[in-house]
């Protein structure tokens, strides 16, 4: 078709050129008509600019599986294609969205080396000025991402520090209570020894010591109506039987499943002088067992913190493979554990159902991290107190897996649900956020698990769901992926 400089010229785009230079692109460029249709597709290699000159556009990007339409305009001059042709090399120059048209349509169109040669030799300034904003912007954003993860690696320290201090201080002290048990376990066993014990009735002890022992390990549950009652009747029994201190011992032996049967066998077996040396020294039985609990206790829960800081940073696995979400879940919720703090309650609502996906399970845990951060804070900053839920959900929503994180928050305002997921863009105060969470998790889930990332919100109930693929791309190399 004609291209003629008045037409062209009549764009916004082109309004502010000489007639001279509307001749050169003229020149150099084309008018061409598109019947409805696709006139490029996203990846392929841009070759050139499209300025719209009447007609109906039509733009969309790749998310995931799915085509999602990013904006349907028929006003004249918007433009498309090869937009960043003057960076050169320097960038892949190829379409970063996909173009189609609903009606016959006309475009100006300019070959890409055409359209860059233009803009150097008409607009060096301005070219300097885009290519360092395109540039420092990456740069910038590249620093600051690197800062983000920095942050959260400090945060999610801090928290397995404090995570790993109470189980660790609570062995120390339970050890230095069992030494001093045992070394008073053995005063008294030497005032057994010197007693009037025959062989038989020691044996008989020796032998209720090692039932006892048993006993401590198989102890019920009890409510704390029955440990009360249970701990009035053994001191009663304590008391008539002339042993000092009784309300101390109860409570003792009740925590180790002992009653009044036990405490009548200990009778039996001993004559009723030596009787308070010999639950004194069963009680001191009792206390080791109870203490060796807590110390092995305290010990697992030390090797469990361990093995889900070795979950949550994937140190020792394949940066791809086929995970469970459910425990990348479960270490990053225990890792932030000392940040939802006792005023969060954390509800799990899993489909343990659901196969385990191919996936970069250390980059989904930063994911997690950046998803439970941000519900966390919008219910810290509700009301001030650090109230409220987070419900973590799986599911399978029809071929795919979706996570679900939602929060009892006030709710992310109208006004900039668009920007969510814009870099540099937070709603935290100056220094707590840089605005990246939410970006690096969107290229983490869309441009390397080609999976998608979308919320929901109202005042009361914000959900952030992601969806991922339960099958690897069979074209993808996943080694040459990057976010």
């Amino acid at each position: 078709m004609p291209c003629l400089p008045d037409e062209i010229g009549s764009l916004f785009l082109f309004e502010k050129l000489s007639p001279e230079q509307l001749g050169r692109l003229c020149e150099a460029g084309q008018v061409e008509g598109y019947e409805p249709g696709t006139v490029y597709t996203e990846g392929d290699p841009a070759t050139c600019f499209y300025v719209l000159v009447e007609g109906t556009v039509v733009l969309s990007r790749r998310v995931g599986g799915d085509e999602v339409e990013v904006t349907r305009t028929s006003q004249r001059g918007v433009y498309a294609g090869a937009m960043q042709a003057y960076l050169g090399d320097r960038v892949p120059q190829v379409y970063n969205n996909s173009l189609r048209v609903t009606e016959p349509t006309r475009f100006f169109v300019l070959p890409a080396d055409t359209f860059a040669d233009i803009m150097q030799e008409w607009f060096p300034m301005a070219v300097h000025l885009l290519e360092g904003l395109f540039f420092g912007v990456k740069s910038t954003q590249q620093a600051v991402g690197q800062r983000e993860r920095l942050l959260a690696l400090g945060s999610l320290s801090a928290g397995l520090t404090h995570e790993l201090n109470n189980p660790a201080a609570a062995a120390v002290r339970a050890t230095a209570s069992l030494r001093e048990r045992v070394a008073k376990m053995r005063r008294k066993l030497r005032i057994i020894s010197e007693g009037t014990f025959d062989r038989q009735t020691l044996a008989g002890l020796i032998e209720i010591q090692e039932r006892t022992a048993e006993r401590v390990a198989k102890a019920p549950v009890l409510s704390p109506m029955e440990a009360a009652d249970r701990e009035d009747t053994l001191t009663d029994w304590l008391d008539d039987h002339g042993i000092a201190d009784g309300w101390r011992i109860a409570p003792t032996f009740v925590q180790a499943g002992l009653d009044v049967d036990w405490l009548e066998q200990v009778a039996a077996a001993v004559d009723e002088a030596l009787l308070p040396s010999a639950v004194g020294w069963l009680s001191y039985t009792v206390e080791t067992e109870l203490l060796m609990d807590e110390i092995q206790d305290s010990a697992g829960r030390i090797s469990h913190l361990v093995d889900a800081a070795k979950q949550y940073s994937q140190l020792d696995r394949a940066p791809f493979q086929v995970a469970d979400v459910h425990e990348l879940l479960d270490s990053t919720l225990l890792m932030l554990s000392g940040k939802t703090g006792k005023g969060i309650r954390v509800v799990k609502d899993y489909d343990r159902t659901l196969p385990r996906v191919p996936a970069y399970p250390a980059e989904l845990n930063q994911v997690w991290t950046n998803l439970i951060d941000n519900a966390v804070a919008a219910m810290n900053h509700a009301d001030g107190d650090g109230t409220g839920t987070l419900t973590v959900r799986t599911a399978r929503k029809n071929d795919r897996l979706l996570v679900e994180f939602g929060d009892t928050g006030p709710g992310i305002p109208p006004g900039i649900r668009d920007r969510v997921f814009d870099p540099f863009f937070t709603t935290k105060p100056v220094g707590e956020g840089t605005g990246l969470g939410l970006d690096i998790s969107w290229r983490i889930v869309v441009n390397k698990h080609h999976g998608s990332i979308r919320f929901d919100s109202e005042p009361g109930d914000t959900r952030f769901q992601v969806l991922l693929p339960l099958t690897a791309p069979a074209s993808d190399d996943p080694q040459e992926e990057s976010v």
